[in-house]
C-alpha cells in the first residue's frame, strides 16, 4: 500500500468529528458539518488547481474498507445521536435542538453514508452490495439501491431519468420532481424485474428493505421516545436532500442525443459534470470524478479518472452553496452550457 492510499482515510475525520460534537451539544453537531462543508468550499475556492493523484492503476482491499468501515462508523453515530435525543427529550430540551443534531449527523449520513453505499452497491462482491442497502434503509432511501443502478444508469441525461436535472431548472423545482420520479420509478422497474424472472414479492429486498425501515421507525418510537423518532425522520430528510442536491449538480442541463432507433447515443464524458479537487475526493471517494463513472460503472472509486468532460465553476461543496441560490447557479453555470 502506498502512503497516498491513506488519502481516504480522511472521511473519517468526518462521522468522528460530528460524534465528539454531537455529544457535547446537539447544536454543536450541526456547527460542525456546516464548517466542514463551508471549509471544504473556501478551500476548493481557494485552491482550484488542487487535484487528486493519477487514478491507481489497480484495485486494492484497503480502498474496499475504507468504505465497508464506515458503516460501523455511521451505525455508531446513528446509535449516539438516537441517545441524546432521547436524554434530551426526557430532560425537557426543545425540539429544534433535535432537529439540529438530525441536520448534523444527516450531513455525515448524507455526503458519505449514501455516496458510500452508492459504491458499494456498484461491487461484484453480494456482501458489499448488502452494505449498501444497510446504509441505504438508514437513511430511508434503500429504493435508491434499485433505482440508481437499473434506472438512473440507464437513463442519465436523458428527459426519462427524473434524477437528471434540466437546463433552467432550480434545485428547489427539481427536487419534488426528483423526490417522487426516483421512487415511483424504483418500484416499477422492481415490478418488472419480478415479473421478468417469475418471483414473487417475497423475494424482493426493496419489499423487505422497506419493511425493515418501516418496523424500525415503529420499534425506535416505541422503544426511545418521539424525540429519537424526530432526529432519526430529520437526519434521513437531510441525507436525502444531499443526496438529490448532488445529483442535481452532476448532471444538470446535460442531455444524450438520440440514435437512429430513437435510443440514446451512448454515455460520453460531455454527458456528466466534472470536478477533481484533492481534498472533497478524499472525502467522497472520488464521485466528482463522475463521466469516468458512468461510463465505467464497475470501476472501483480508485481507478477512476479525472476526464476533460464539462467541468463544474467550483467543487461539490462549493457547487452545493451555488445550487442553494438559482440566480447564482445560473449565473455560474448557462456560460458553461452555452460554451459545450
Amino acid at each position: 500500500m502506498h502512503l497516498r492510499d491513506l488519502r481516504f482515510a480522511l472521511a473519517w475525520t468526518l462521522p468522528l468529528a460530528v460524534g465528539v460534537a454531537a455529544w457535547r451539544s446537539p447544536w454543536a453537531a450541526w456547527g460542525v458539518v456546516f464548517a466542514f462543508q463551508g471549509g471544504l468550499a473556501l478551500v476548493e475556492a481557494i485552491a482550484p488547481h488542487w487535484t487528486s493523484p493519477p487514478a491507481e492503476s489497480a484495485s486494492r482491499s484497503w480502498f474496499g474498507w475504507c468504505l465497508r468501515l464506515h458503516v460501523l462508523w455511521q451505525g455508531a453515530l446513528l446509535a449516539l445521536g438516537v441517545a441524546i435525543a432521547a436524554r434530551w427529550t426526557g430532560e425537557g430540551g426543545s425540539p429544534w435542538a433535535i432537529v439540529a443534531l438530525g441536520i448534523g449527523i444527516g450531513g455525515v449520513t448524507g455526503s458519505q453514508g449514501i455516496t458510500f453505499a452508492h459504491e458499494l452497491g456498484h461491487s461484484r462482491s453480494r456482501v458489499d452490495r448488502t452494505l449498501g442497502w444497510v446504509l441505504m434503509s438508514s437513511v430511508l432511501y434503500a429504493h435508491f439501491m434499485v433505482e440508481h443502478y437499473r434506472g438512473h444508469h440507464a437513463r442519465a441525461a436523458t428527459p426519462d431519468d427524473p434524477a437528471s436535472a434540466r437546463r433552467g431548472e432550480s434545485l428547489w423545482r427539481f427536487l419534488p420532481r426528483t423526490l417522487a420520479g426516483s421512487f415511483a420509478s424504483a418500484w416499477r422497474l422492481e415490478a418488472q424485474q419480478r415479473a421478468l424472472l417469475r418471483r414473487g414479492w417475497l423475494r424482493s429486498p426493496l419489499a423487505w428493505a422497506t419493511m425493515a425501515q418501516l418496523v424500525g421507525l415503529a420499534a425506535l418510537a416505541i422503544t426511545f421516545g418521539a424525540g429519537a423518532l424526530l432526529f432519526w425522520l430529520v437526519q434521513a430528510a437531510y441525507a436525502a436532500f444531499l443526496l438529490e442536491a448532488i445529483n442535481y449538480i452532476e448532471h444538470y442541463g446535460l442531455e444524450r442525443g438520440a440514435g437512429a432507433d430513437g435510443r440514446p447515443e451512448p454515455f460520453a464524458t460531455q454527458h456528466a459534470w466534472n470536478a477533481d479537487h484533492a481534498l472533497t475526493n478524499c472525502f467522497i471517494a472520488n464521485l466528482p470524478r463522475h463521466s469516468d463513472h458512468h461510463m465505467h460503472a464497475w470501476k472501483p472509486y480508485a481507478m477512476l479518472e479525472a476526464l476533460p468532460g464539462p467541468q463544474l465553476p467550483a467543487g461539490y461543496a462549493g457547487c452545493l452553496f451555488l445550487a442553494s441560490v438559482p440566480r447564482l447557479w445560473f449565473r455560474a453555470m448557462e456560460p458553461r452550457l452555452a460554451a459545450l
